[in-house]
């Protein structure tokens, strides 16, 4: 048994809200999207190391993904390296961490994360973390962090939480609701009992296989196989084949809406999921116009818009409010910067006009 948890990174997507700057082939998880000289992989990886030691870490990434995962994070072994063979959402891919985790260590404690998020106060997070940690030692609870929000924000899912005795850190969760519209938002934020919901858990690997078992027993049929294979030759091989047997189910959807045994650890700690274009310029320096300029550019009755060009040429705009303009390789993407919603046609159209292009 490990005396300080697992951490498991989920690295699998491919950013497609983030194209052209993030493609097929190295998305957004793998870039320097903040100018730190570490990728959003790398800073999550770091972030933890306070109280995890590498070889705690496990990272979870589809097959294609590998070798960038292994340049990043050389401390680990390629055997903490998860590779999906198709894209099954997070409630397959926690299920993989879980279950190869539970083979070889059965009371370990499991935090789970996304690659891609920014936090500000890392302090005040492995604090909040910490308290998750403490929480999720009950049998059966599964824990998840909620973040205060300072804004009705209709690109995130929300918490609704009851009030616990003083002093009592995890709150039971009420209810769960994807991205509201804003007029639903606001009501949330009025009302003074909703978090955001960051996509961070807390649980013992026990919990979380009970959890599996009750509400999604078909997957729990399919992993409970992999003792047989988990950390032999075999193992790939079990892993294509499981799957290919279990559905596209994101684990908020499959496990947390479903179980009566889910708390929230409230944190405050200066986070973004960093999920759109629209994200990172709420975050970067602008200029006296609410401009952010990553590029040589002259801006004439220029607003609120979002500038990132790779090239060295000179760019000239006149009279945008709320665009994104970015130039990455061979791919020119001009649109409304708040259109996030539109990335997936883009996306979509371009792969028909060629594989080279997305």
């Amino acid at each position: 048994m490990q005396d300080k948890p697992y951490v498991v990174i989920m690295a699998g997507g491919i950013g497609s809200r983030f194209w052209p700057y993030s493609r097929n082939n190295r998305p957004k998880q793998f870039l320097d999207i903040l100018g730190t000289g570490r990728s959003l992989l790398q800073m999550t990886y770091d972030r933890f190391r306070e109280i995890a030691e590498p070889k705690q870490f496990i990272v979870v990434t589809n097959q294609n993904y590998l070798d960038i995962v292994r340049e990043q994070l050389p401390e680990l072994k390629v055997s903490q390296i998860l590779t999906e063979p198709l894209r099954r959402n997070t409630a397959t891919c926690v299920a993989y961490a879980a279950y190869k985790i539970h083979a070889f260590d059965p009371e370990a404690m499991l935090i789970v994360t996304p690659a891609d998020h920014l936090i500000l106060q890392e302090k005040k997070f492995i604090n909040t973390i910490s308290r998750a940690l403490q929480a999720a030692q009950e049998a059966g609870r599964l824990i998840t962090i909620g973040i205060k929000p300072n804004r009705p924000e209709t690109g995130y899912g929300y918490i609704q939480y009851l009030e616990g005795d003083n002093g009592t850190p995890a709150l039971k969760v009420k209810t769960f609701t994807e991205k509201p519209n804003s007029k639903l938002a606001k009501t949330f934020l009025d009302s003074g009992d909703f978090v955001w919901n960051s996509g961070m858990f807390v649980w013992k690997v026990t919990s979380l296989l009970d959890a599996f078992s009750e509400n999604m027993p078909d997957v729990a049929e399919v992993f409970e196989d992999g003792d047989s294979h988990f950390g032999k030759p075999t193992e790939q091989e079990f892993i294509n084949r499981a799957y290919s047997m279990v559905k596209n189910v994101s684990i908020d959807y499959g496990i947390m809406e479903k179980s009566d045994k889910v708390y929230v650890i409230l944190g405050d700690f200066g986070w973004s999921d960093l999920g759109s274009w629209h994200s990172i310029h709420e975050l970067q320096e602008k200029d006296e116009n609410n401009n952010v300029v990553e590029a040589n550019a002259l801006l004439y009755d220029t607003k609120n818009s979002y500038l990132k060009m790779d090239s060295e040429k000179l760019v000239v705009v006149e009279g945008l409010d709320n665009y994104l303009i970015n130039e990455t390789d061979n791919v020119l993407l001009i649109c409304k910067l708040g259109g996030e919603k539109k990335f997936r046609d883009f996306v979509a159209n371009a792969k028909k006009k060629g594989e080279d292009f997305v």
